[in-house]
């Protein structure tokens, strides 16, 4: 019996293109060396949904990222390490999904009526290994990215000198025509930049880092507010994005404030420390990031060096054993000099044992 049915041929997507979407994949690789923390970033992408300049080495850090094929990716997270592989030579262990990146125009080519690029980001936490690859990848401080961030030393001193004058200017900016609004965000910059020590919140990265772009004090806010200028001319500029970046332009301020990154990529990266943050308290995610028998030096440096605080160095030690977090090894640290150090390693049966397995911080105090 003959079907008299004829085959189909695939159709162009006759949708307009502003009213379709990309999927793309993004991946925060995070490594810790000599107690600095570390991201890997590409300055090279040649893939369909890289930018003109990523295609030509652009003077902009981006994150690895490439597009979802349906067609050759089992699963995103499939594309995701073949892309990372393929733009670096690192081969991934384990990652686990961070958020999905969809705002309007995050992808600027959206305004010249490109459909819009909706990302899925990835963190992988990793021991930095040599690189490779096509993407010209590189290992950077992320604090580099995010200078306020780091309080090992103290409470940066930008924070008081630059960064808070700048939002009070942002703040009371129109305060005469909308007290409302000067009260807001007047509010928003003592939550997110606590001049109180005792109350800064670690975790708060990505608060923070969104209310320095709104106040237009990182480098990406002038550069997207210039492209979405076309939009504002026509009077096409949705509101949500129009209320963007009314304030004082503060050049001085601006030069501050860390490397800026291709596209939301500091964005996405701020989403990514806050995430690493708030699970060192219930996951023991440090442990990837070590080798099999550490110090509890080495342990408590690179706890220190994600959290961006110092510790109280018994009370750390104190709560690590109590948990059964790790056990000592019975070797000893061969040094040149000076007293050794007892090795020990992470205990996975604590994995089984109880749910929430984290090193734990409430004994963290931010040392002058």
């Amino acid at each position: 019996m003959t079907s008299d049915r004829q085959p189909q041929t695939a159709q162009p997507n006759s949708q307009p293109a502003a009213e379709r979407a990309s999927i793309g994949l993004t991946a925060v690789i995070v490594a810790v060396t000599r107690e600095v923390p570390r991201v890997l970033v590409v300055r090279r992408l040649t893939h369909d949904l890289a930018t003109p300049q990523q295609q030509a080495s652009g003077d902009w850090d981006a994150l690895p990222f490439g597009p979802f094929a349906p067609e050759r990716h089992r699963t995103l997270e499939q594309g995701l390490r073949r892309w990372v592989t393929e733009l670096t030579g690192l081969p991934l262990g384990y990652v686990e999904q961070l958020y999905t990146f969809g705002d309007r125009y995050r992808d600027l080519r959206e305004v010249d009526g490109e459909p819009r690029v909706v990302s899925v980001g990835y963190i992988a936490l990793t021991r930095e290994a040599p690189l490779s690859g096509s993407g010209a990848a590189e290992w950077h401080d992320w604090y580099s990215y995010f200078p306020w961030e780091d309080w090992r030393d103290g409470r940066p001193s930008m924070i008081g000198r630059i960064l808070l004058p700048a939002l009070e200017r942002w703040a009371a900016h129109d305060a005469d025509r909308d007290p409302d609004l000067a009260a807001q965000r007047h509010d928003r910059v003592h939550t997110t930049f606590s001049p109180d020590d005792d109350t800064w919140d670690y975790e708060r990265v990505l608060e923070r880092y969104e209310l320095l772009y709104e106040a237009g004090l990182v480098a990406e806010a002038p550069r997207d507010r210039a492209v979405l200028a076309k939009l504002a001319q026509n009077g096409t500029l949705p509101a949500d994005v129009a209320g963007l970046w009314s304030g004082p332009a503060q050049p001085d301020a601006l030069a501050a404030t860390g490397i800026p990154m291709a596209q939301d990529n500091r964005r996405i990266l701020a989403a990514a420390l806050g995430r690493v943050r708030g699970k060192l308290k219930y996951r023991p995610v440090v442990f990837d990031l070590l080798p099999p028998q550490f110090t509890l030096f080495q342990l408590q440096r690179l706890v220190e060096a994600l959290s961006g605080v110092r510790l109280h160095k018994q009370n750390f030690r104190r709560l690590l054993i109590a948990g059964g977090l790790v056990e000592p090894t019975g070797a000893l640290e061969v040094r040149t000099g000076g007293r050794p150090a007892e090795l020990y390693r992470f205990r996975r049966e604590i994995l089984r044992e109880r749910a929430a397995a984290g090193v734990g911080l409430p004994t963290i105090r931010i040392t002058e």
